[in-house]
């Protein structure tokens, strides 16, 4: 029971953290309180994405080779038999028996994470800008000040 645990942690971290963010969001009224437990439920699925992505043994799909000359027809060459050549020559591991990573999960997360980052800044300009008009970020008084509002017609 301890090795599964052990060999799962990154799961047990990762719903804790959608957890947490998740009971922020709900349970507080404040607005960039809100916008915190957000933030941490975007990176939960961050890391589960990530954790689901990596592939035991993988190795990054890149094939480093030098090449002599400074001309685009020698690296072409090199590349050449390099990608025809048994695993073990030519100084590098290549040929089907290599297990590469997929690198797409780990580019799409960083995607997101630029548009969670600019979310966050709406947000966050959101806010200020509610704080001018209505003086608080708390949820509650906010909805207390639109519904006297809407009720009386008056701002007072």
């Amino acid at each position: 029971m301890p090795d599964l645990i052990f060999t799962h942690f990154n799961y047990a971290v990762v719903i804790v953290l959608m957890m947490v963010g998740l009971y922020t969001i709900f349970a507080t009224q404040n607005l960039i309180k809100k916008l915190v437990g957000l933030s941490v439920f975007q990176t939960s699925v961050f890391l589960l994405y990530i954790t689901i992505s990596k592939v035991e043994g993988g190795q990054p799909p890149i094939i480093v080779k030098s090449y002599g000359g400074g001309d685009h027809a020698s690296l072409t060459e090199t590349v050449q038999v390099a990608s025809a050549a048994p695993v073990g020559t030519h100084g590098g591991s290549y040929g089907p028996e290599v297990l590469y990573s997929n690198p797409l999960p780990h580019v799409l997360i960083l995607t997101a994470i630029v548009v969670g980052v600019a979310t966050l800044a709406i947000g966050l300009a959101l806010v200020v800008r509610i704080r001018e008009v209505y003086g608080t970020i708390e949820k509650d008084e906010i909805d207390k000040l639109d519904y006297r509002f809407n009720l009386e017609g008056t701002d007072g």
